[in-house]
């Protein structure tokens, strides 16, 4: 496990570690300390639908895996607090059957809590927004064709692009900025589909 990538994120390669994080509590609390900052068990509770003992029983198990970590800058002691140990996570799929079946297990979660995403932003958060950030946000649907180190160059250079604003500091933010999230999903398809033309799907909105 490192941090070895332009974003900072939390490298995880240990099937272990994948498959304590594919339960839906877990990855609910680390994804609320990354977001939110650090937390207790109580304070968490009420966000991950489970019960402050087990959220903590929780947060032990993602311990050890080093996933989050002690936070020792609250005023208050009567409670343990918890923070996130970087601000995001990655993996990639073992060789093995036992890392492979984890990261499917990971991913299917992490798919399943994101399928939501557009439809919650379409009723809270769009009716809030002025005209040009209305206007900014959009879907795209591509299809293309590329080798496998291509499709990993490309993927490289996109997070290359993208790091200095996903390290920025909101406190350091200029002027008028908000935070932005994107949803990026790289999906090679398993076969030869005659029937389409690279780029057919392609939209935005």
């Amino acid at each position: 496990m490192s941090l070895k990538n332009p974003y900072g994120d939390f490298e995880i390669t240990e099937p272990q570690a994948l498959r304590a994080l594919a339960h839906p509590v877990r990855l609910a609390i680390l994804e609320h300390l990354q977001r939110e900052g650090p937390a207790t068990a109580t304070g968490l509770s009420p966000h991950v639908g489970a019960t402050p003992s087990v959220v903590s029983w929780h947060l032990r198990h993602l311990a050890t895996f080093g996933l989050v970590t002690d936070w020792d800058g609250a005023t208050s002691k009567r409670e343990r607090w918890w923070q996130a140990a970087a601000r995001g996570f990655r993996f990639v799929l073992p060789d093995d059957a036992e890392g492979q079946a984890a990261g499917r297990q990971l991913r299917g979660e992490m798919f399943a809590r994101r399928a939501e995403v557009p439809q919650q932003w379409l009723l809270h958060d769009e009716p809030r927004l002025d005209a040009e950030w209305r206007g900014l946000a959009g879907v795209a649907d591509t299809r293309f064709v590329a080798t496998a180190d291509e499709l990993r160059q490309l993927e490289e250079s996109i997070e290359e692009l993208l790091a200095p604003y996903v390290r920025r500091k909101e406190e350091s933010a200029p002027d008028g900025a908000r935070i932005v999230r994107m949803l990026r999903y790289l999906l090679p398809e398993s076969g030869d589909d005659s029937s389409a033309e690279p780029g057919d799907g392609a939209g935005t909105s």
